[in-house]
């Protein structure tokens, strides 16, 4: 009896992980979607804008608070902040105090732009996401969190 509940369970299991793993691949292609019609509506990719959110959250910031800040590697936030800054969006800048400090800020236009920006998750999934019941939402967010943990390399 206990090697079948054995095969019972393993076969629970692995049910279970396809279902999950059907559930990422909605949810990264629901993403992609979702930062494609984000690019044609203002032109700025879901990671653009979020590091744009970040400086105006923030203030004048520098790379590795925004890489905190976004969960997005060091490396990544650099190169996505060269592009923002050749399109004129934000302008870095030494610390007067350490030469070895850049903070980051927003120009005129691209405050003019985040603000006008939609959400980078979509009006849909807000309403949606509000629709629910505050424990609900809570209980969804840290599934959510808990998944991104299990799914990430470094534990």
């Amino acid at each position: 009896m206990n090697v079948a509940a054995n095969e019972t369970d393993g076969k629970r299991l692995q049910a279970e992980a396809r279902m999950v793993e059907k559930a990422v691949r909605r949810i990264v292609r629901a993403h992609d979607l979702q930062s494609r019609a984000l690019s044609k509506q203002c032109g700025l990719t879901a990671a653009q804008l979020i590091l744009m959110k970040g400086i105006m959250e923030l203030g004048e910031v520098t790379s590795v608070a925004l890489s905190i800040y976004a969960d997005i590697s060091p490396a990544t936030v650099v190169t996505i902040l060269d592009n923002l800054e050749e399109r004129g969006l934000i302008q870095r800048y030494r610390s007067g105090t350490d030469r070895r400090i850049v903070h980051t800020r927003l120009t005129p236009e691209g405050s003019r732009l985040v603000s006008e920006a939609p959400e980078p998750m979509g009006d849909v999934f807000l309403e949606n996401f509000a629709g629910l019941p505050p424990q609900q939402r809570q209980a969804l967010a840290q599934a959510v969190l808990q998944l991104a943990e299990l799914m990430s390399p470094a534990r």
